[in-house]
């Protein structure tokens, strides 16, 4: 695949991300929208400036010939005329990365969409949570379909709510395999994988060399042979030279890679970092899968795995157990309290 990436280099004039920004309005597409942007800057700047100002009127002593109060109010005003600035600079960024992305994808042939819905993709990110959407993502048109971009979806409830954001390649492939993820193990944390969903550590397989140290394979237990045959060492050099920073997972007749960190628009090397993940270790997958069958199926022409393969085991996470029982501990000290008094 040839990928022609000069339209996140070459120079944009104004003229041409005006004339953008009143296509996509006209166009209908959704997505396209920094509305909401700019009036929820401008309202923080308004509320910024009317918490300060009371501030400013309790603390500071009545005008009684002194400059300080009316310095005072400039500073704010100022301060507050640069941040609604920043905003809509902001906005005005926004456009511009959008007709380059746009401009890209039309350039090679592909479809970009600043928001679509949730695509339904059986990756484990893209089942979690509420208001999912996919933002800022390439996909092809024809040939072999992928879907490059940013996924977001919230969590919990009024304080407790949290809105996640991830980077993802989705890619697809020609035979369903048995389900199987790489945690890399240089985006972890203190209490353990950054994944959102955990799984049962007696599935941890065991690689040769030093593939340990950059990810730890999960497979179903009694397909071991099967993620042998599919991880070859030639496989594994190029999940190392190419994505240790990443998470993958092969589930179905589908490739994720994940990064907890989103692809922005501002750095173009995101996008062509994926599209070299698809040339090297995509099309080795491809081709090291091309004539897998589950052999508990035993029949290469139905293409699916037994349901054993299709899905790993999850377990809950020790800190959530721990979380819950302090809850319930709480609850019932408080309870026994309000009991004895």
């Amino acid at each position: 695949m040839t990928v022609d990436f000069s339209a996140f280099t070459q120079p944009v004039t104004s003229a041409q991300v005006k004339e953008f920004k009143k296509w996509a309005r006209s166009s209908g597409t959704p997505g396209y929208n920094t509305t909401g942007m700019v009036v929820g800057g401008l309202v923080a700047a308004f509320v910024v400036f009317t918490v300060l100002s009371f501030i400013a009127g309790a603390v500071l002593p009545p005008a009684d010939g002194t400059i300080i109060p009316s310095l005072l109010l400039f500073a704010v005003i100022l301060g507050m005329a640069v941040l609604a600035f920043l905003v809509v600079l902001a906005s005005t960024r926004r456009w511009e990365s959008w007709f380059r992305l746009s401009s890209f994808a039309q350039h090679n042939g592909f479809l970009f969409s600043p928001k679509s819905d949730a695509p339904y993709y059986p990756g484990m990110i893209f089942t979690q949570g509420r208001s999912r959407e996919a933002l800022d993502h390439i996909r092809a048109i024809s040939g072999r379909y992928f879907d490059i971009g940013n996924f977001r979806y919230i969590v919990g409830s009024g304080k407790n709510q949290r809105t996640y954001n991830w980077g993802f390649l989705a890619l697809k492939l020609d035979r369903a395999l048995p389900h199987m993820l790489l945690d890399a193990t240089s985006n972890n944390s203190l209490f353990g994988s950054n994944l959102p969903t955990l799984f049962s550590k007696d599935q941890i397989l065991s690689l040769e060399g030093d593939f340990n140290k950059y990810f730890t394979l999960y497979c179903p237990r009694e397909y071991e042979r099967d993620a042998l045959y599919v991880f070859t060492p030639d496989l594994m050099a190029l999940l190392i030279d190419e994505a240790a920073p990443f998470d993958v997972e092969i589930v179905d007749d589908w490739m994720f890679v994940y990064s907890s960190k989103t692809f922005s628009t501002a750095t173009p090397g995101n996008y062509e970092r994926m599209f070299r993940v698809i040339e090297t270790v995509g099309t080795k997958t491809l081709s090291q899968t091309d004539r897998y069958s589950d052999e508990r199926v035993a029949n290469f022409s139905a293409n699916v795995v037994a349901p054993p393969g299709r899905r790993l085991r999850t377990r809950v996470s020790v800190f959530a157990i721990i979380f819950v029982v302090i809850v319930v501990v709480v609850q019932v000290a408080s309870f026994v309290s309000d009991v004895l008094h």
